[in-house]
């Protein structure tokens, strides 16, 4: 079991940035593959960016790619998503996921494949 705990969401202006953590506890001698999804009011969860186990592969969704950056530091058991020029359009609850395994490319997008989640940090972009 892992527990994971977000932080550094809040409330930023169109075209500025904020770094999300996500704090890894519990069984955390092991590494895990590890993701980023949001959700909107009204909307389902959606994918943002993930990384493996390694950290040699990364993935993100169309919407965010040259803005965001995912990274892991393992030997603090954390997951940084760095958020650059962001819009009104990125405003949503931010979750943090985990899994022992992801066996395909694309489970990294699903978020079906992670079996851990954190409870969210809420990220609000004003216009």
């Amino acid at each position: 079991q892992v527990q994971l705990v977000e932080s550094g969401g809040g409330l930023v202006q169109t075209g500025g940035s904020l770094r999300l953590s996500c704090a890894a506890s519990g069984r955390t001698n092991r590494l895990y593959e590890m993701g980023w999804f949001r959700q909107a009011p009204g909307k389902d969860r959606d994918f943002v960016a993930a990384i493996s186990r390694s950290g040699g592969s990364t993935y993100y969704a169309d919407s965010v790619k040259g803005r965001f950056t995912i990274s892991r530091d393992d030997a603090k058991n954390t997951v940084y998503l760095q958020m650059n020029s962001l819009k009104p359009e990125d405003t949503a609850v931010y979750y943090c996921a985990a899994d022992q395994r992801i066996y395909y490319s694309g489970g990294y997008f699903r978020p079906e494949e992670y079996n851990y989640w954190g409870q969210g940090t809420q990220v609000t972009v004003s216009s």
